[in-house]
Formats: C-alpha cells, sequence, structure tokens
C-alpha cells in the first residue's frame, strides 16, 4: 500500500509540476505589449485624413504582429476619437484603465492631442504620437512619456512662407514686401498653431498681411470671410483647414468670383487629394500642400537601404485597401512611418536595453533614438528634445515639404533640396481662381 501511496504521490506532483511548466510556457510566450491606438473613423475629421492615418499605422501594426518585436507579441486594441476631444480623453483613459493597454499610439487632430497628451502624462503613460503637429501639445510642459516623431505645426507656417518668399521676385514679379497675402485658418489648436508660423514667417519676409482671420471648422457659411478676401486682393492665399470646410471655402470663393495668385494649404484636409479633387473637380489643379513628404515621393537614394522594401509593402497594402485611389496620401505613410521608427527603434531597444515595455523603459529608449537624415521613410532623422527643453518630447530633426498638385500627380516643389519640379506660380491665365 504504501508503494501505491508513493506513486500516487508522484503521479500527483508531475502532474502538478507539468500545469507549473505550462503556466510557465504560457506566460513565456504571453510576452506582449498592448497597443491602443486612435484615430477618428467617423465625423469630419474621418475623411479630412484621420482615418487615412489609421490605415497606415494598422498596415504596420499588422506587418509586425505577424512577426512580434524580440520575443514579444504585438497586440493593437483600435478605438475611435469620433471627431470629438472629449471622446478621444474618454477614450484614451478606457484603454488604460479598462483595456489595460501599456501605451498609446495615434491622434490626428491637435484639439484631442492637447488636453489627451496632460491626461495621458498624468497617469504616467507613454504615448507615441504620429499626427497631431500643433506646438502647443509640447511646448512648455516639460512631458517625460509624451513623444512626437512628427514635424511640428509652426514649422509648417514657417516653411510654406518661406518657399512663397524666395520665389517672390522671379514668380510673382514683386518685391516681397509688395506682395499681398493672406493668412486664413480653422480656429482650433492646429490652425492656430500653423497660423502662429505663418505670421512669423511673414514678418520675417516682409510681406504685406491683408487678412489675418480664424474659423470655425464646423461653421455651415464662409461667404462672410471670402468677402473679406474680396477686398484684401491678396496674391497669395495661406490656410489651414480640414474638410468640409476647405470645399465650402472654395465652393463660395467660386461663386463670388474670388481671385488670387495662389493657394497654399498646410496638411489636414489639404492631405487628403481625394477629398479635395470630390469637392472642387479642376480647380485642385495647382493647390500647394505642407507636410511631411509622402513616402512615396521621398528620394530614396540618400535613404537608409532597409526602407524602400518597407514603402513598396505599405504602398501593395494600402492599394488593397483602397483600390483605384488616384495619390496615395502623405498620411498613409506619415503614420506607416512614425509607427516604424517605434517599432524598430524604440521598441527593441526598451525590450534588450530597458527589460520590458513599462513607460519608463520606452521613455528612456525614446530618448536615445538617433537617426540621421534620410533615416526614416519620411526622409528626415529622429532625435527628441530631452526633458528641461521648450519642446521636450518633440523630434528636433524633423520637416516637412512644399508640394503641389498637377493633373492628377503630386510634386515636391520645396525646399529645393527635395524638390522633383518647378512650381507653377502663379495660377495660369484660365483657370478659375487666377489674377492673371
Amino acid at each position: 500500500m504504501p508503494g501505491h501511496k508513493v506513486a500516487r504521490l508522484f503521479v500527483g506532483l508531475s502532474a502538478a509540476v507539468a500545469v507549473l511548466g505550462m503556466a510557465v510556457a504560457a506566460e513565456a510566450q504571453e510576452k506582449k505589449i498592448k497597443i491602443g491606438v486612435i484615430y477618428d473613423l467617423t465625423g469630419p475629421l474621418a475623411g479630412g485624413g484621420s482615418e487615412l492615418q489609421y490605415t497606415g499605422a494598422k498596415i504596420m501594426l499588422d506587418h509586425f504582429s505577424k512577426t512580434g518585436v524580440e520575443g514579444y507579441k504585438i497586440e493593437a486594441v483600435y478605438a475611435d476619437a469620433q471627431s470629438k476631444p472629449d471622446v478621444a480623453i474618454n477614450e484614451a483613459i478606457r484603454l488604460v484603465e479598462q483595456e489595460k493597454v501599456d501605451m498609446l499610439l495615434g491622434f490626428f487632430s491637435s484639439a484631442q492631442c492637447v488636453p489627451v497628451a496632460a491626461r495621458v502624462e498624468q497617469l504616467k503613460k507613454f504615448m507615441w504620437i504620429t499626427t497631431c503637429i500643433s506646438s502647443a501639445v509640447l511646448a512648455d510642459k516639460n512631458f517625460k512619456y509624451i513623444f512626437r516623431p512628427q514635424a511640428s505645426g509652426d514649422q509648417f507656417g514657417l516653411m510654406t512662407m518661406d518657399f512663397i518668399a524666395q520665389n517672390s521676385k522671379e514668380k510673382f514679379g514683386k518685391e516681397p514686401k509688395d506682395l499681398r497675402v493672406a493668412i486664413i485658418h480653422e480656429d482650433g489648436a492646429y490652425g492656430v498653431d500653423v497660423s502662429k508660423g505663418n505670421e512669423a514667417g511673414a514678418k520675417k519676409a516682409g510681406f504685406n498681411v491683408v487678412l489675418k482671420e480664424g474659423y470655425s471648422a464646423t461653421a455651415p457659411d464662409l461667404s462672410a470671410l471670402v468677402t473679406k478676401l474680396k477686398r484684401g486682393r491678396p496674391d497669395v492665399v495661406f490656410h489651414t483647414g480640414y474638410n468640409p470646410d476647405i470645399t465650402l471655402l472654395l465652393r463660395q470663393a467660386r461663386e463670388q468670383g474670388l481671385k488670387f495668385g495662389a493657394l497654399v494649404g498646410h496638411g489636414a484636409g489639404y492631405g487628403v487629394y481625394e477629398k479635395l479633387k470630390e469637392g472642387l473637380g479642376g480647380d485642385v489643379n495647382y493647390v500647394f500642400n505642407t507636410d511631411p513628404i509622402s513616402i512615396w515621393l521621398a528620394n530614396q537614394k540618400s535613404m537608409d537601404p532597409k526602407l524602400p522594401p518597407m514603402i513598396k509593402m505599405v504602398g501593395e497594402e494600402f492599394d488593397k485597401a483602397k483600390p483605384g485611389v488616384a495619390i496615395r496620401s502623405a498620411h498613409v505613410g506619415m503614420a506607416a512611418s512614425n509607427t516604424y521608427v517605434f517599432m524598430t527603434e524604440v521598441l527593441p531597444r526598451a525590450i534588450k536595453k530597458y527589460g520590458g515595455v513599462d513607460p519608463e523603459a520606452l521613455r528612456k529608449a525614446s530618448l536615445e533614438v538617433d537617426l540621421p537624415e534620410g533615416g526614416t521613410m519620411l526622409g528626415f532623422g529622429v532625435k527628441f528634445y530631452g526633458e528641461g527643453q521648450q519642446m521636450a518630447g518633440q523630434n528636433e530633426r524633423s520637416f516637412p515639404v512644399v508640394i503641389q498638385y498637377v493633373d492628377d500627380k503630386s510634386y515636391v516643389v520645396w525646399p529645393k533640396s527635395q524638390a522633383q519640379r518647378e512650381a507653377v506660380l502663379p495660377l495660369p491665365k484660365g483657370t478659375t481662381f487666377s489674377s492673371q
């Protein structure tokens, strides 16, 4: 009998050890990072570029969920901010507290980003911003856990003013001081920030600013603004808007006979060619847009050799998701590239050097990223301003470019180092808005 007892005990112990072993193995297998991803999939911002950003981020997250990173499984949990700041905040908190995500990624609208970043920092969670560009998200906040590889809004505004200033004499036949410019913008965090860059750039160039005005992106009528623009007779209109406000403004401008020499947009709605074309038809021809470069237009010769195959992959996956699109929006590549930087530069370093995926490990790993120009699919490098600096968490090496839409294609026209062709300036005679 004692022998039977010992045997039974031994069998029981073996079973317990086996169960324990399975649990340990399961735990080892279950090493994962849970990423909460927030974009606007409904509401006006979805069509203004947010849904395209979601597509780019998802393509990249799906890619890494197949391979994992340093033995960690990638699990993405998606949420819809519905184009509303309060929903974005609530979804961020829900993902952190209920879904127990390790970090948050995404965010299109600066109006959402400003309050969400403050809340996430308060919760001591890590946030990787692929998109929203307002300087107000990071300026003078000294956040520890919020990082943005993307270019900031004031850079957009300064870049376009410099572009026009450098072309003023040659293309418009006017000294910058004689060039009449109008700065108009939606009055959220995004538009306000870009317009500040516009103002600073206009001052530096010495332009004659004939109108500077903000408006609500949800305004049902912009004819009063068009009347003011007509009165100001600008050579160049600098506009920051989403959509449908861009379409509304330009339709009413057409009805009221507004004329100008150039229209320069700044990302957001100007980065979604399909929507512009749908709303404006042929009048989208020769419009300018400022954004980080489209990954499909970036100079691949000066790029890290491992990046062109990734650009090809993103393009192929996007074509499957959205067949028949004339121009692959820069928004797609922006989110894909900025997500890729996290997956290949931050995450492996956090795991290998700092032992995991907690906010502290991710923070330290982010601060060590040091990519030269050509180190990302967007052409720019990555190095974040550190604690105690005015723009702590901002990528100091990012920059946007100016593109022009011509006959259903987009071309980089500024800066000269990235330019694919000369800008068509001013609007050709015979086009709807041409003042010639």
